[in-house]
């Protein structure tokens, strides 16, 4: 039976997971009655090659309430700089990939510092003219450099950034003093992706595991794998990640619930601006336990205060959130 999400912030699906190499990104995407976002398409690191598994995964999605998919790729193939006319290849390419004509949320997925940002904004607004996307973010950059580009959209007129797509949850807490506020004063959005430090947060892993399964989110062999490894493999993580398993076991919580439920509800996020959480998975079982957790209420004081001093221990080494 579908029931309704409790929470007022949006819950987005990212399908970096999805996808199988050679093959296009599957019409099942399209199929869902909701709105598409993209950051341009790729296959490498995806974890879900099934069309019923991933057909199956948006329809208990969409059974509680949600109906927002977030296109990003993993590894995509394609490079794209973000000169004028790799803007609109991109976008172009991307449209046809997911045989549509047009994207609710179009993003640059990241910052192409040799390319001035007035000139990719040209095509950004000239793209947006022509009706290919309804709404403009972009990801991964520092807080002063969206300021610059809302600055020089307001200059010309053009569409200016309404989404900023960041790196947040508990353990992950960079974007707090500089970026979140450059946001509020520009009027921009905030969708947090990786509610569970990539993994990290799920309470799988402990400091001296030295197996991976092979493809898992922490597997060091592979891009990503290694990629957190650096990020969040050290003992100040691990410090914290015992408080916080520590406090979740006094309440029969597991980490990962008290993950989901600190970004809900005692984060900066704020539903009456736009902001949204982005989550992901890997089967379906996992999705709807992260629905689950979020759709609960606030956590007890003395685990939020578990996540502050865990928090605490990883400030200082946390990695950054822009590229």
């Amino acid at each position: 039976m579908a029931y309704s999400p409790k929470a007022d912030l949006k819950i987005v699906f990212g399908a970096m997971t999805f996808g199988k190499p050679g093959q296009p990104l599957a019409r099942h995407l399209i199929d869902l009655p909701g709105l598409l976002t993209d950051g341009h398409l790729g296959t490498l690191g995806a974890r879900v090659h099934s069309t019923d598994d991933a057909g199956q995964m948006l329809d208990i999605f969409q059974d509680h309430g949600h109906r927002e998919i977030d296109t990003a790729r993993l590894n995509a193939p394609v490079i794209y700089s973000h000169r004028p006319e790799d803007v609109r290849r991109g976008l172009i390419n991307s449209l046809r990939a997911l045989d549509t004509d047009k994207f609710d949320l179009f993003y640059l997925h990241g910052p192409d510092r040799k390319t001035p940002f007035e000139d990719t904004l040209r095509e950004v607004n000239a793209l947006y003219e022509e009706v290919l996307f309804n709404r403009f973010g972009v990801s991964n950059y520092m807080s002063w450099e969206v300021a610059q580009m809302c600055e020089i959209c307001a200059k010309h007129g053009w569409i200016k950034p309404s989404v900023y797509q960041g790196i947040y949850s508990a353990l992950q807490r960079s974007i707090e003093p500089e970026l979140i506020p450059c946001l509020r004063y520009y009027g921009i959005s905030l969708y947090a992706f990786q509610p569970l430090a990539g993994g990290f947060l799920t309470g799988r892993y402990h400091r001296n595991q030295t197996e991976f399964e092979s493809g898992s989110r922490f597997d060091p062999k592979g891009v990503q794998g290694s990629l957190r490894h650096a990020r969040y493999w050290n003992d100040a993580y691990f410090d914290a990640l015992d408080r916080i398993r520590s406090a979740a076991e006094k309440h029969g919580l597991s980490v990962g619930e008290v993950a989901m439920r600190w970004l809900k509800h005692h984060s900066q996020l704020a539903a009456a601006l736009g902001d949204s959480i982005i989550i992901g998975a890997s089967s379906a079982s996992h999705l709807t336990q992260n629905l689950k957790d979020l759709e609960c209420g606030p956590l007890a004081e003395d685990v939020v205060t578990a996540v502050e001093e865990a928090w605490l221990c990883v400030k200082g080494v946390a990695p950054k959130y822009w590229h």
